[in-house]
């Protein structure tokens, strides 16, 4: 069994599980965290669940191996496709990132219309329709699939009248129904949240799955043991491929300092 010292891992397939870590370090800010952006292989959001699950199972293998006591999977696609397989191989808590969001969304909506928008594979996956309508049978769910959007994000172009028109296009029926709750359903997703709620328009809280998830590992940290009552914790930022500047300018709006950062090669299964 880990120590209560040991790290929580944090993966995603680039930067954008970063604004996790950044609401760990604000509810937990005792304990340490590992996290791993796959930027090699980024974006996730257009391949197959084959491959998603291959790319998961390798990173959390590493993680695990290097002594991770908690996995925190804070890519949406990997959620929604890969977190069941994970949770068989491996015998710490994984924690996904889609039932936190369905449960902020489920307190958040008044209608009983939500929307989500998400990469292909996540709105393909129609994890999040099962999961409300598990929930709540009668909610509605309308899925908006914007594959543009994470290459836009890595590209740093979050105050960009391109990515402002993409996401009027996106998002332009949202505003002629009665949808009142949209679901950021990818994790890089937060760091354009005042481009995606002018463009939603007034009456739409957006709901970001980053605080609860960080809530749901306390809890899960809280159960085990494993919650460290030290002092502060320490941050050690890693990436499969050397980040570009995008990376300070992510940890600028999220208010992180990420530090030197570290490139690790994730080896393949079986190795």
């Amino acid at each position: 069994m880990p120590s209560a010292t040991a790290p929580i891992a944090v993966f995603d397939s680039g930067v954008g599980g970063l604004t996790v870590v950044s609401a760990l370090r604000r509810a937990l800010p005792s304990e340490n965290i590992v996290y791993l952006g796959d930027t090699a292989r980024v974006p996730y959001g257009g391949k197959t669940r084959v491959t998603i699950e291959r790319y998961s199972e390798e990173i959390v293998r590493m993680l695990v191996d290097d002594g991770a006591k908690m996995v925190v999977v804070a890519c949406n696609t990997a959620s929604a496709l890969a977190l069941g397989r994970l949770r068989q191989v491996f015998p710490v808590p994984i924690e996904g990132v889609i039932a936190p969001g369905v449960e902020a969304a489920l307190a958040a909506t008044r209608t009983g219309h939500v929307v989500v928008m998400g990469t292909k594979a996540t709105i393909g996956s129609r994890a999040y329709d099962e999961a409300l309508r598990a929930a709540r049978p009668d909610i509605r769910v309308t899925g908006i699939a914007c594959p543009l959007l994470v290459p836009l994000i890595e590209e740093g172009m979050l105050e960009d009248e391109v990515t402002d028109a993409v996401l009027r296009r996106y998002l332009a029926g949202l505003r002629a129904s009665d949808a009142d709750t949209l679901v950021l359903g990818c994790t890089h997703y937060p760091l354009l949240a005042p481009a995606i709620a002018r463009a939603a328009g007034p009456g739409i809280t957006l709901v970001d799955s980053a605080a609860n998830c960080a809530r749901v590992v306390g809890g899960h940290l809280e159960d085990s043991g494993l919650r460290n009552g030290g002092p502060s914790g320490g941050l050690h930022v890693c990436f499969t491929d050397p980040p570009d500047r995008f990376l300070g300018v992510a940890g600028g709006v999220l208010g992180l300092e990420t530090g030197s950062v570290e490139v690790k090669k994730v080896p393949p299964l079986g190795q």
